[in-house]
């Protein structure tokens, strides 16, 4: 009888079955187109990036001359608001199209017994100013001259009348042995500033666009600074890769990952010279490494003798020598850049608000290092990134050459013209 009964009920409600089971196709249809939402930030309206800066004669020249700087950036409609999908892209793939330049490899010998290399590729026409001007470009930790986006962004400045000079970070190139046992780490500038000083004897006429704070000796002859997607801290950021707000804690597992692989590719040189500071066991605690800390503990700082995690952060972090720069100096980043967290960026904020050769900008898309455009799905070859950088160097190269002569002997009479009125934010 209760069978017969539940048998009945089904025949009286079966009508409705397919409506509720439509129903809840519906659902999981809202569901999921939610979370896509969610994901790829499309109710997040573009705007102009925001600028800390003070009102200076300069800046406001940059503000004229660099349109860029105050329009609106557009990522791609469909995925360009996402900043893990903007850094994934530019992880995976660098750029789209990405062009080959032809290029010299150039050796120096350190005095460490290292061997540093930087790549060289020459302006494929003149420069707008008549001038001949070096852009010496570092890459990011662990990167080299034969990355994707370092490829389209030297292709693009050389179609500009640039000379380039890439670092290709020690260890960092594929097929490269390392001929003392040392690798590149977050702060050491060795390589850096050998290859800066080569250019200058091999170019003494040229001018630099460089990134250069330890000595203000380095910065002779230097028109202009520029970073993009610093984390200015290493100290503070190492905190906010172990918490799990925006996947941090994912991303370092997987660079952490990558490292491992790489200085492995290595061990036979770290560990065969004699002079090495590493043993078996700190190889034995590498395998075990997930975290990007751990693996400075155990191997990088041990490069250069620090006797503690805490003292390697401090010493490499460039927060300590970016008031040393007296040139004007560019810093850009990306508010949801999934590497750099939010507090970091009190660091270039409080700089540009404090030096009047400073400005900040903060985007509020571009993930770390993407900054593509494009309408709908597809990205652009070049990026906001590589255009803004060239449009603000070509600004900086007219200033330059429009300062009066006695202007341009020292950055001290050149600094006259950054005297700051006012602290201003737009944007």
């Amino acid at each position: 009888f209760n069978a017969f009964l539940t048998y009945s009920e089904m025949n009286t409600f079966g009508p409705e079955l397919p409506a509720m089971f439509d129903g809840m196709k519906l659902a999981a249809v809202a569901t999921v187109l939610y979370i896509i939402v969610r994901c790829l930030n499309l109710k997040s309206t573009t705007s102009p990036p925001e600028i800390i800066h003070q009102d200076t004669l300069l800046s406001r020249y940059l503000f004229k001359s660099c349109p860029m700087l105050t329009k609106e950036y557009i990522p791609p409609l469909l995925w360009g608001k996402s900043g893990h999908l903007q850094t994934a892209l530019y992880g995976k793939m660098g750029r789209v199209n990405t062009p080959t330049p032809c290029g010299v490899r150039k050796f120096l010998p350190m005095q460490d017994g290292a061997t540093a290399s930087f790549d060289l590729f020459e302006a494929r026409g003149d420069h707008s100013t008549g001038d001949d001007i070096t852009m010496v470009i570092c890459p990011g930790i662990g990167n080299h001259s034969e990355k994707n986006y370092i490829r389209t962004f030297v292709d693009h400045s050389q179609q500009q009348g640039y000379r380039c000079a890439v670092l290709n970070h020690l260890g960092a190139l594929p097929n490269m042995e390392l001929t003392s046992p040392r690798m590149f780490t977050y702060g050491c500038t060795w390589e850096y500033e050998a290859m800066v000083s080569n250019i200058k004897q091999a170019f003494p006429q040229t001018l630099l666009i460089v990134f250069l704070g330890e000595k203000q000796s380095n910065q002779d002859r230097v028109l202009c600074c520029v970073t993009v997607c610093q984390g200015y801290s290493a100290l503070r950021a190492q905190e906010t890769f172990l918490q799990w707000d925006q996947c941090r804690r994912l991303y370092n597992f997987v660079l952490a990952d990558n490292m491992k692989k790489l200085i492995l590719s290595h061990r036979s040189s770290l560990l065969g010279l004699n002079s090495s500071n590493i043993c078996d066991a700190d190889l034995g605690r590498l395998y075990a490494a997930t975290s990007l800390m751990q693996i400075d503990d155990s191997i990088m700082r041990k490069f250069h003798g620090y006797s503690s995690l805490k003292e390697y952060y401090e010493k490499e972090s460039c927060v300590h020598y970016m008031k040393n720069v007296t040139v004007p100096l560019l810093l850009v980043n990306s508010s949801d850049d999934p590497l750099v967290h939010q507090s970091l960026l009190d660091i270039p904020r409080t700089l540009a608000e404090k030096m009047p050769n400073v400005i900040f900008v903060l985007t509020q898309h571009g993930g770390h290092l993407g900054f593509f455009e494009g309408a709908v799905l597809l990205p652009q070859p070049l990026t906001w990134m590589d255009k803004v950088i060239v449009q603000y160097t070509n600004a900086m190269c007219h200033w330059e050459k429009n300062l009066p002569a006695c202007q341009k002997s020292s950055h001290h009479d050149r600094n006259s013209c950054l005297q700051s009125t006012v602290v201003t934010q737009s944007g």
